[in-house]
């Protein structure tokens, strides 16, 4: 199958092969149909099998037929709207609408939170047919008066599960409540627990389903890998795997931010250019980290779990668990940053023995047991103790007993919490959605 079996407009067709696409990936070639008919649809999709495109595409083209280059804001009402999780999400969907929407007359613009409002508003007061937006800023926004929804004919929430799990449920009701009746809905998600399933039966009508990945799998061209070592010397191996393999491009995470700095801070110290990329970063930090990342003018990009879903670099060849992520769907989201649109990657995972039991509960979740090595003198101490690992949420902590440091040698006592307006930029990758 080809994109040109697809019913697609020439003009999207043109944007799609100058991107050097010619076969969609089976999300698109499921998905573009449907939403070409104007069905609802609920898509089960992780980032990483061209789901951005698969729902950006059809949007485009049911928009298309009423394309104008008028430049009066009246002729250019909010007729879709996408509605995502963080900030580098939006950015990534926005620049796959104008990557491909390049040859069509239609406006676009995104609005999220932690930047200055004004911008957005001049943007929104010049007419746009597609918003995509986080939920709190759009919210801002609606209450300034710079929005209305009288013409939306399409509403699309991508990742849905994740807007879930960052408190924004709230939100999306007040936002729906403001939206006309008979629209297209599309929704999106990695996971469908009991509230996405709920929120998906009051949002769509007789919807299609398209479900592409069984839940809670890593993708098969992902080679896993957990390295044994003791907590204090993880940093010591990390430094000798990246250096003797060697590894040229490596997305490292941690649990914090402190740990986060402290660990890029180390890779400095020995030799291997390195940046941290986390909430408490400004804008333009996390856009230098990544451009110098991507241009390989930095080697490892140290990250916590709040830049693990939206992150998104072109074939990128490394991940690295320095410590291993409290929740086991993270670890999923974690890896998933490599083996993306159809390239193999690389995952590997140090794990000390105060992590045995979240490497039990991933491997649970993975129903699997994952592939082990010890590295040539990093083995182990077994006279070396288990200490709980302490979370950021109300203290509680996992181990064989109360107090301790965390695992890992260099974790603060508290976890990142997520927050709608402190995530990192990144920029899009048409099929690595």
């Amino acid at each position: 199958m080809s994109f040109d079996t697809l019913g697609l407009l020439p003009e999207l067709l043109r944007a799609v092969s100058e991107q050097g696409y010619e076969v969609p990936t089976p999300v698109q070639a499921q998905a573009i149909p449907i939403i070409l008919q104007g069905r609802d649809l609920m898509a089960g999709a992780q980032t990483g099998t061209g789901k951005t495109a698969a729902f950006t595409l059809p949007m485009l083209q049911r928009l298309a037929h009423h394309g104008n280059t008028s430049s009066s804001p009246a002729r250019h009402a909010i007729r879709a709207l996408v509605l995502t999780p963080t900030r580098e999400l939006a950015m990534q969907v926005e620049e796959s609408v104008r990557t491909y929407g390049k040859y069509l007359p239609l406006r676009s613009t995104t609005i999220f939170g932690g930047v200055n409002i004004n911008p957005q508003t001049a943007a929104l007061r010049k007419g746009v047919e597609i918003l995509v937006a986080t939920p709190g800023r759009l919210m801002d926004h609606y209450q300034q008066g710079n929005l209305h929804f009288g013409n939306l004919e399409i509403l699309i929430l991508d990742e849905a599960d994740r807007m879930l799990d960052m408190g924004f449920i709230r939100d999306i009701k007040k936002i729906l409540a403001l939206l006309p009746p008979g629209r297209q809905n599309i929704l999106c998600s990695a996971t469908f627990g009991g509230e996405i399933r709920e929120l998906a039966t009051s949002l769509l009508h007789n919807p299609a389903n398209v479900d592409v990945a069984p839940r809670n799998t890593a993708t098969s061209l992902v080679k896993q890998m957990i390295l044994p070592v003791d907590r204090g010397r993880k940093r010591e191996l990390l430094s000798y795997l990246i250096k003797m393999r060697p590894m040229e491009q490596v997305l490292v995470f941690t649990r914090t931010k402190h740990g986060a700095n402290h660990l890029s801070d180390q890779l400095e110290k020995d030799g291997i250019k390195s940046m941290a990329i986390h909430g408490n970063k400004s804008q333009p930090q996390r856009i230098k980290a990544l451009e110098d990342f991507k241009a390989g003018s930095i080697k490892v990009l140290v990250a916590t779990d709040i830049a693990a879903r939206g992150l998104d670099i072109d074939q990128l060849p490394h991940v690295v668990n320095f410590e291993l992520p409290h929740v086991p769907e993270d670890y999923i989201h974690r890896i998933g940053r490599t083996g993306r649109a159809g390239t193999e990657g690389e995952a590997l995972s140090l794990v000390c023995v105060d992590e045995q039991k979240l490497l039990k509960d991933i491997e649970k979740l993975l129903k699997k047991d994952l592939p082990k090595q010890v590295i040539p003198n990093f083995e182990p101490d077994p006279s070396i103790k288990a200490e709980p690992i302490v979370m950021g949420r109300g203290g509680q902590s996992r181990g064989p007993r109360p107090g301790g440091r965390p695992g890992g040698g260099h974790s603060s006592t508290r976890t990142e919490r997520s927050s709608p307006h402190s995530q990192p930029r990144t920029r899009t990758s048409p099929r690595g959605k």
